[in-house]
C-alpha cells in the first residue's frame, strides 16, 4: 500500500509555493480506525499531507538531488476536524531554502474555512552521516511528479514561465 496524503497539485512554484488537494474518502480505511462510529482524517495524516506538499515542492527544487526529509513541526494549530466528503486544500509557502534544509509556513482549508496552520523544517541527510542508500529511486520521484501533475501546473518562481522536466526524468531512449 502506497501512503500518499496528496491527490494533486493545483499550484506549483518551483522552490517557491504549492497547493495540493486531498480529498477526504468514506472509503479510506483509516478514517474508521481513528473514532468508532464518528469517521475523520487524523490530524497526523493531514500533518503528513503538508509534509508531502512541502518535501516535494523542495525536492524538485533541487531536481531530487537532496535527501529531504521533515526535520521539525514547529507549529500545528487545528480548528476543525476533516470528514468524509471534505476537499482538504495545502497552501504551502517556502520561508527559507538554503544548503542545509528548508522552512516552510502552511495552511489547509476545508472549502474557504481555515481547518490548520503549520510551520515545519526539512532538513538534507548527508551521504556521510546516514549512509548511501536512497530514500526513493528517481524513477518513484519521476512517477510521483507526474503523477501529481506538477510539470503539468508547474511555474518557475516568476509564477509564468513553465518549469521544464529534468533531464533526470526524461526518456533518453525518446527523441
Amino acid at each position: 500500500m502506497r501512503w500518499y496524503w496528496i491527490d494533486r497539485y493545483t499550484e506549483f512554484v518551483r522552490g517557491t509555493r504549492a497547493t495540493a488537494v486531498k480529498c477526504v474518502s468514506l472509503a479510506e480505511e483509516h478514517l474508521h480506525d481513528h473514532f468508532m462510529h464518528y469517521p475523520i482524517m487524523p490530524h497526523s495524516l493531514v500533518v503528513e499531507g503538508v509534509a508531502q506538499t512541502g518535501g516535494l515542492l523542495i525536492n524538485e527544487y533541487s531536481e531530487c538531488r537532496e535527501k529531504v526529509v521533515l526535520a521539525k513541526l514547529t507549529k500545528a494549530v487545528f480548528y476543525c476536524e476533516p470528514r468524509p466528503g471534505d476537499v482538504l486544500t495545502y497552501r504551502v509557502q517556502v520561508q527559507y531554502l538554503n544548503a542545509s534544509g528548508a522552512s516552510i509556513t502552511a495552511t489547509s482549508h476545508i472549502g474557504e474555512k481555515l481547518h490548520a496552520e503549520f510551520d515545519m523544517m526539512f532538513a538534507y541527510l548527508r551521504d556521510n552521516e546516514f549512509g548511501d542508500k536512497e530514500l526513493f529511486t528517481m524513477e518513484d520521484y519521476k512517477h510521483l511528479f507526474f503523477n501529481f501533475h506538477v510539470y503539468d501546473i508547474g511555474t518557475e518562481a516568476d509564477g509564468v514561465t513553465p518549469i521544464s522536466i529534468p533531464d533526470c526524468f526524461k526518456d533518453p531512449q525518446a527523441s
